[in-house]
């Protein structure tokens, strides 16, 4: 289960951002994760809990955020929202697009208790 590793990689960053805020608690912890970036939300989900123990974080709530895939199709102009693993455009049904949106991992907010 590599979510354990992602939220242990996780926690370092807020433990810094923590830090550097000059705060002992962190309370929540948003992340955006992509369709398509390989990472299991609920795995992730049931992995932060233990990457935080001990941390500022220990009781922080992680808030997932999911973002869809998103394509841009290079013969028709159109972006479309397809449906994994189907990465074709919805428009005129090209295989030759571009993905802009699915493989995100991002810390995207904290919230502390000051």
């Amino acid at each position: 289960m590599h979510e354990l590793s992602i939220a242990q990689a996780l926690i370092s960053q807020v433990q810094k951002i923590a830090a550097t805020e000059g705060t002992t608690r962190v309370t929540s912890v948003t992340v955006t994760v992509g369709t398509l970036s390989g990472v299991d939300p609920e795995a992730l989900r049931f992995a932060f809990p233990l990457a935080a123990e001990g941390t500022v974080a220990q009781s922080a709530k992680l808030v997932v955020e999911q973002v869809e895939a998103v394509i841009t199709c290079h013969k028709c102009d159109e972006t479309t929202s397809p449906k994994y693993p189907f990465l074709a455009c919805l428009k005129c049904g090209s295989t030759d697009v571009e993905l802009i949106a699915g493989r995100e991992l991002q810390l995207k907010s904290i919230e502390v208790d000051v």
